[in-house]
């Protein structure tokens, strides 16, 4: 199994100690594609199309992945799934990390950080205009695979209690961010269950 690890949006990198070490100790290959050029219109649109190119180009077609999320690649989780459905690359989960759940319809980033206890984050300085006030893509069908929150930043507490009400797994590394990479590992072993 592919563990895809997905960087936030706007260029930023992965971020999550130990987790390509922790995946490929139990065999589970990670594969970090780099998405770079969604800092243009349409944001989300590109960043689904780039990092599905990213993963075409990384992962052989019927393998199969777990998707990880990070930051404000969360919202869009559902569409990278939906690419890689449409791609003939069967999708066993998804992660998020760190991040906003996606939600159904069309909503924009602010709407979702208002709804879900995230509007008192700070802006990153390079967003550009209208990012947090773009539609996003919808995806009626999503989830289609077992889910799970991994909680390594307090701030998003809120998020991660959501996804519990949802019936997700979570995991809180918060006391101890040094275990992140394993809890990820306990995370993507129990959604292949």
């Amino acid at each position: 199994m592919i563990a895809v690890l997905l960087p936030p949006t706007l260029g930023e990198p992965f971020t999550l100690p130990g987790a390509e070490k922790a995946l490929a100790g139990v065999g589970h290959h990670p594969v970090l594609p780099e998405v770079i050029g969604d800092d243009t219109p349409p944001h989300a649109a590109r960043y689904v199309a780039l990092a599905s190119l990213e993963i075409n180009r990384l992962v052989a077609t019927d393998a199969p992945v777990v998707l990880v999320a990070q930051g404000d690649t969360g919202p869009l989780l559902g569409a990278v799934g939906a690419a890689q459905r449409a791609a003939h690359r069967p999708v066993l989960g998804y992660v998020l990390v760190d991040a906003p759940l996606p939600r159904p319809g069309s909503p924009t980033r602010a709407e979702i950080a208002r709804t879900q206890g995230l509007a008192d984050l700070p802006v990153r300085a390079e967003e550009p205009d209208a990012y947090r006030s773009e539609h996003l893509p919808t995806v009626p069908d999503w989830p289609d695979a077992p889910c799970g929150y991994l909680l390594t930043d307090p701030a998003y507490a809120h998020p991660a209690h959501l996804a519990g009400m949802r019936g997700w797994q979570v995991r809180d590394t918060t006391a101890a961010s040094d275990t992140s990479g394993e809890a990820l590992v306990e995370l993507v072993t129990e959604l292949l269950r």
